[in-house]
């Protein structure tokens, strides 16, 4: 009989229901003891529990969305329809306080953002894939499974970074390698150290110039073609940017590297920085400030530039804020965590830091390394530090970047603190914590691990974020002393310049400028604190930092961890020694930059359910749209109910 509900894998039906017309499609499902009875309108409750126990139901219960309707369950509700049922159903049809019975039928519903990890479904014939544990964590040395960047979900839904390109600025790429050659961009290449278009690296003994090639292939190394492994966007293109490799870095290098090509070159990804020895303070210069200003303003056709950033390999003895290049509001810095979920010996922490990917184990397991491509065609296990974390970030937002070229450079942002995870990322010394609005964050990990299907999500639907405002909060000038056994606490109250033209509601990056001076610059710990009480780590100890004379000159000590809040109220600033020598210093100057909207970012947008979503994460989801039409409404009320 054609349109038998027999036959086909999705089968339309109509049923009338309490007088309402209920027409609905839905894959084939599998048949259950569980029944929905409707019974007149002169029926007792008594009189349904009564009936199914009669039956051998273990009872009846009445459902709340609709008149005489209960849901007769068997008394081992895991077991599918036994041969009995058919008959149970046409006796209950025959009794006269019955008006209609309806067979449940059994179907799938799963879980969204979770991921049985031996559920994934990637084929890759690239030898070094099994070994990729950042992007499809199971477990491999000794790591946590489903502690990755997930790009399975992302590739599956057909994003590969298609379309977009990646500057690695290092010390070169081979360019020859086979796992490199067919997604290089030549014509967006340059070689800043020897002034020629080929960025191919300086040969050493010690194969020191390899740094690059490693970075690149954790990007762009081609997919299923039996060499090394695979990129996180591996259908990107990759430029190389050589300009790490003479006896000494200039301004003018520096800038023209990050300004090389904006308007083909999407993502700049740099994993280098000042001297991480705990004891320099240092970044960009006149001419580089320049050129990251022009690159925000006006890359990718005034979208911006997107400038990845390494935080830092000084581990406990330095701090990633004392980076001019780390800190900026103008790049994304990005932290590590080894494949357990810890930190990396060498993780530097700073309240500047965004988000996280992933570096090199702990352990001496050979294979806790990250793999990648090699000099010269070969391929390595070993590819470690925060140099390794900063590409991966930069693959993950090729990927966004493919779901939605419209993204701006602050755009990647607000999609890195909103769809980063912290998943099963945990440190010893910094716990995880709410800002004002909600939001999660570790002084480590920034906003968690960045989740590569998450983000690609939610760039689909993404709207470009408000028009973005700067206001100085306020100041102090007046020299006030520091000593140790007593901090130094100073106020300021703001209205954010409410009423003006440069009204700031809503936070993004908030700036501490500090001039201070100390005895021994090492010792001295800042921390700030927000009018909704969120506080941030401006400055840690730093051990091996004896400074007496520089201190901080109008240094920009940024946070990221108010994002969000509303920034009017009271900013208070705490300033003290640590360490055991006591010691002495002079605080010149604090004014409280805010950089920000005016309106919500997010109204009217699917992030808001994304956000509520999140907040709910051990509480099963509801039904996706409850104000959808009545009649998908009822029925996916009833599928919840049985």
């Amino acid at each position: 009989m054609r349109g038998s509900p027999r036959h086909g894998t999705a089968v339309g039906f109509i049923f009338l229901l309490n007088g309402l017309l209920v027409v609905t499609q839905a894959a084939q499902g599998v048949p259950t003891d569980h029944l929905l009875v409707q019974f007149h309108e002169d029926a007792q409750e008594d009189e349904a529990h009564q009936l199914a126990a009669q039956h051998g139901f273990q009872s009846a219960r009445k459902l709340p969305f609709g008149d005489g309707l209960y849901h007769f369950y068997p008394q081992d509700t895991s077991k599918r329809r036994s041969k009995r049922s058919t008959r149970i159903r046409q006796r209950l049809q025959k009794d006269r306080r019955v008006k209609n019975v309806f067979e449940q039928e059994g179907f799938s519903r799963q879980k969204r953002g979770y991921r049985n990890i031996n559920d994934i479904e990637v084929n890759m014939s690239d030898p070094l894939f099994s070994k990729q544990w950042y992007l499809i964590n199971t477990g491999q040395a000794d790591g946590t499974p489903g502690l990755d960047l997930n790009v399975a979900e992302a590739w599956q839904l057909g994003y590969t970074g298609k379309g977009v390109t990646i500057a690695i600025m290092d010390d070169g790429i081979d360019y020859l390698h086979p796992d490199l050659a067919s997604n290089y961009n030549a014509d967006a290449s340059y070689d800043f150290s020897s002034n020629d278009p080929f960025p191919f690296p300086r040969y050493t003994d010690d194969w020191f110039n390899s740094h690059g090639t490693r970075c690149a292939g954790e990007v762009s190394a081609a997919a299923n073609n039996n060499i090394c492994g695979v990129g996180v966007a591996y259908n990107s293109k990759v430029a190389g940017i050589r300009m790490l490799d003479q006896p000494f870095m200039t301004d003018i290098i520096e800038a023209s590297s990050i300004s090389h090509m904006p308007q083909i070159i999407d993502i700049y990804s740099a994993s280098w920085g000042p001297t991480d020895d705990g004891k320099t303070v240092d970044g960009p210069r006149e001419l580089t400030l320049q050129a990251m200003a022009d690159g925000v303003n006006k890359g990718r056709g005034g979208k911006g530039s997107i400038y990845v950033w390494a935080s830092g390999d000084g581990g406990s003895y330095d701090d990633c804020n004392c980076d001019g290049y780390a800190s900026s509001m103008w790049t994304i810095s990005i932290n590590s965590a080894i494949n357990d979920g810890r930190t990396a010996l060498y993780d530097e922490s700073c309240s500047s830091t965004l988000a996280s990917t992933f570096s090199n184990g702990r352990k001496r397991n050979p294979e806790a390394g990250v793999a990648t491509t090699d000099l010269y065609g070969n391929c390595t296990l070993r590819h470690s530090g925060t140099s390794a974390a900063a590409p991966e970030a930069a693959g993950v937002f090729a990927l966004a970047l493919e779901a939605n070229p419209n993204l701006t450079w602050r755009d990647m942002q607000h999609l890195s603190v909103l769809t980063s995870k912290r998943n099963q990322l945990h440190d010893e010394v910094h716990q995880w914590r709410r800002n004002g609005v909600g939001l999660e964050f570790n002084h480590l990990f920034g906003y968690g691990v960045l989740d590569a299907g998450g983000m690609v999500k939610m760039a689909k639907e993404w709207k470009t974020v408000p028009e973005r405002f700067h206001c100085v909060a306020g100041s102090i000038q007046e020299p006030h002393k520091i000593q140790s056994g007593n901090k130094l606490v100073l106020a300021i109250t703001t209205d954010a310049c409410e009423g003006k033209d440069n009204f700031v509601r809503y936070l993004e990056h908030v700036q501490a400028v500090v001039t201070v001076n100390a005895s021994r610059r090492g010792d001295l710990n800042i921390n700030m604190t927000s009018p909704m009480g969120t506080k941030s780590i401006l400055l840690s100890r730093r051990p091996r930092d004896d400074d007496a004379k520089v201190g901080f000159d109008k240094w920009p000590f940024m946070t990221t961890h108010t994002w969000g809040e509303d920034p009017r109220g009271t900013w208070v600033l705490e300033v003290g020694f640590q360490g055991d020598e006591p010691q002495r210093g002079v605080l010149k100057e604090w004014t409280v930059m805010l950089h920000g909207t005016q309106s919500a970012p997010y109204i009217d947008q699917i992030v808001r359910d994304y956000q509520s979503k999140l907040a709910m994460s051990k509480k099963e989801e509801l039904e996706e749209e409850l104000d959808e039409a009545v009649e998908r409404s009822l029925k996916s009320l009833l599928s919840k109910t049985n």
